[in-house]
């Protein structure tokens, strides 16, 4: 059967939440970055002659401290340089705490048990809006002796939650918007029309006009009415259920094998022969021994082995009326996700399938 073949399982009109497939262009993340220092390390920082910024660092955050530093070259290896970055969320208030990512700038080997030092997260703007401080939390390691290394994840990138304090507001006040914008995820102009003709369904039951108005496939452009809130109109707009169209697609991931195939795909019949060849070559060289009291020498007589064998010649037919006779025609040829993923690619360029192919 096949194990990587993943299938969407919503039809191909599902019913969605407004807040779920639209986003308020006021409401906004910002992002934020910053340069800091992680202390602590058990031996798996910076080497210092190599990473000359991260010693520079530590002797710019000690004379800050007030503690002045002998000259020469330090020898430490519990430091690391680090980059500190986070998304300002909308309407954060002051005082509020977001999480932040840390990344090793130099040639650490591992952030674990690692102490971030208080840094400022600056805006685009250059403005300080957040400083970050806390235990750096990492979800992978590394082992590492003489003749072996053993490492999972990433142990140089780890989070602290709640790791930022949010030092200056951005500025915005929705309570006097008047005129808003919803985003769809997926530009889609059947849904725009299905969102727009809802929210206008809801606004004369409720307000007796017709507040929204689609833009294109991706924005439409919504009027707040009188004597309510922009908070209380968008929470009666964002739970409304509407029908979602999406369209054709399949995604082609050849890194990990992963195939998904939306609903609405379609293949004409077709027959598909798919072979493996494959070429084995062995070496077994045989060590030649001289004669007793001769004068000879040991040498080594090559031996090679090839076999070349071919799979999977069969020719079998594929009719994708719909998404459960599809699925079932490549489970029928037997072959895996990497064989399938060159399949679909070569029905795609016959023309036998309608629909869009992502390969990523």
């Amino acid at each position: 059967m096949l194990a990587m073949l993943a299938v969407t399982a919503p039809a191909a009109w599902a019913q969605s939440r407004v807040k779920d497939i639209a986003t308020l262009q006021s409401a906004r993340d910002n992002q934020l970055v910053g340069y800091g220092l992680v202390v602590g390390l058990q031996g798996s920082g910076d080497s210092l002659r190599n990473a000359p910024f991260t010693e520079q660092s530590m002797r710019s955050m000690l004379d800050n401290l007030g503690i002045a530093t002998a000259e020469g070259r330090a020898r430490l290896k519990n430091i690391a340089a680090v980059i500190v970055t986070a998304n300002l969320p909308a309407f954060v208030r002051q005082g509020s705490r977001i999480d932040v990512s840390v990344s090793s700038l130099g040639d650490a080997t591992s952030l674990g048990g690692g102490q971030l030092v208080m840094t400022p997260l600056r805006a685009a703007n250059g403005e300080i809006y957040a400083v970050a401080q806390g235990p750096v939390s990492i979800s992978g390691f590394q082992a590492q002796g003489q003749a072996e290394t053993v490492s999972r994840g990433t142990p140089t990138a780890g989070r602290i939650s709640g790791g930022a304090i949010v030092e200056r507001e951005v500025e915005a006040d929705f309570s006097a918007e008047h005129a808003l914008t919803l985003q769809l995820r997926n530009p889609d102009f059947t849904t725009a029309i299905a969102i727009t003709d809802a929210i206008n369904s809801f606004g004369t039951v409720q307000y007796g006009m017709n507040p929204a108005r689609e833009i294109d496939s991706r924005t439409i452009a919504i009027t707040k009415p009188k004597n309510i809130s922009a908070a209380r109109f968008i929470a009666g707009i964002e739970n409304l259920t509407v029908q979602t169209a999406s369209p054709a697609r399949v995604v082609l991931d050849e890194r990990t094998g992963t195939v998904v195939i939306g609903q609405d795909v379609r293949i004409s019949k077709v027959a598909i022969s798919h072979g493996t060849l494959t070429v084995r070559v062995t070496e077994t060289p045989t060590v030649v021994q001289p004669g007793p009291f001769s004068d000879g020498e040991t040498a080594v007589e090559p031996n090679t082995f090839i076999d070349v064998s071919e799979v999977g010649t069969q020719l079998g037919t594929v009719d994708g009326t719909d998404l459960q006779n599809l699925v079932e025609g490549l489970n029928r040829l037997g072959v895996g996700p990497t064989d399938i993923i060159a399949i679909l690619q070569a029905i795609k360029s016959a023309g036998a399938m309608q629909a869009e192919v992502v390969v990523q």
